[in-house]
């Protein structure tokens, strides 16, 4: 199988765990608990791989400056990007409980592009995977997925509460899923033949872009309803990534 085919099957594998998550909130009720788990392991996870996979690889390929540059580059534009998606109601939208915006019409929009903010990046590290790595990193696709079902979840159980249909729902989620797919395709098809430092800059800009979305979002889920052990999980999910990454 051709391996951009591979690429845009691993962000579309990827972003199908938001309709996994939407799913399961459509028909389920989750305790906002048990979310929170989900959350701090998925941090732990997250931040394991774009360690070890983005950004370690990145400096052994393109150099400590092209590295440290894409980290702040990417940190301060998706930082920058949140903030215009916070004055439209998008500041909580991986949140489960009373702080979840009500997906109004001006809100729902909000959050939907910030959950493409969201995965546009992770998705296309799974592209260059195959450029950077000789192949897809399982830990960053586990990492993803993991990341995903809750922001799903819990975004769906807002829109939910405003009386969104079904159809609504899971077409935004679906779409969002296909977008990750195509991130991953373009990081793949448009950085073939790039430069070392090109690529270090690029999985670097991922990376920050990544670990502020793991501050800004995750960890303040998992802290505030599962704060007496949400470090220990993180833990464990780190460990869980390193321990992938190690034996690949």
């Amino acid at each position: 199988m051709p391996e951009w085919l591979l690429a845009g099957g691993a962000g579309l594998m990827a972003g199908a765990a938001l309709l996994l998550g939407s799913a399961v909130a459509w028909f389920m009720s989750v305790p906002a608990r048990l979310v929170a788990v989900v959350m701090a392991f998925g941090s732990g996870v997250l931040i394991s791989a774009l360690a070890f996979e983005l950004v370690q690889e990145a400096v052994e390929q393109g150099g400590l400056a092209a590295t440290a540059l894409g980290f702040l580059v990417g940190a301060v534009v998706y930082v920058g990007l949140n903030l215009v998606l916070a004055w439209q109601g998008a500041r909580h939208r991986k949140r489960s409980g009373d702080q979840q915006p009500d997906a109004d019409e001006g809100g729902g929009a909000a959050i939907a592009v910030g959950a493409l903010i969201d995965g546009i990046p992770e998705s296309m590290v799974l592209g260059l995977s195959f450029l950077t790595g000789g192949g897809l990193s399982i830990p960053m696709l586990a990492a993803v997925f993991i990341s995903n079902v809750p922001e799903g979840l819990s975004s769906t159980a807002g829109m939910k509460r405003s009386g969104r249909s079904a159809g609504y729902v899971f077409g935004i989620w679906g779409g969002i899923a296909m977008a990750s797919g195509l991130a991953a395709l373009a990081g793949y098809l448009l950085l073939d033949g790039a430069s070392p430092v090109t690529l270090a800059f690029v999985n670097a800009l991922a990376a920050g872009a990544i670990l502020a979305m793991i501050t800004d979002t995750m960890i303040p889920e998992a802290f505030e309803k599962a704060s007496l052990y949400s470090g220990l999980i993180a833990t464990l999910g780190f460990l869980a990534a390193f321990s992938i990454h190690s034996l690949g």
